[in-house]
């Protein structure tokens, strides 16, 4: 198990309609295993160099350009790394 920081969660908003959260992640940041109980839309705000560990092993290296969004449904598990040599941000809005 590789001991990384943990990406910076900053909510924005959490009404009755949408979670709102800003993650900023340094070089080699994650956000630690999760799975996803909302559906949701990820907002790059700068280049996210992704690598993605997901169930039974897997790792994917995903690259979204700032200002590209993209929309996943729940159940998703996985954890998120900045695999880039650059610190990287996005915006999660999850519908409630």
């Amino acid at each position: 198990m590789v001991d990384r920081t943990a990406a910076v969660a900053t909510q924005m908003i959490d009404d009755a309609r949408v979670r709102v959260t800003r993650f900023d992640f340094a070089p080699g940041a994650e956000t630690g295993w999760h799975t996803h109980g909302m559906d949701y839309v990820i907002t790059a705000v700068t280049q996210c160099e992704m690598t993605l560990e997901e169930p039974g092993g897997n790792t994917r290296h995903v690259v979204v350009a700032a200002g590209d969004a993209y929309v996943r449904k729940a159940g998703v598990a996985h954890n998120v790394i900045n695999g880039g040599d650059e610190p990287m941000s996005f915006v999660e809005v999850e519908l409630k």
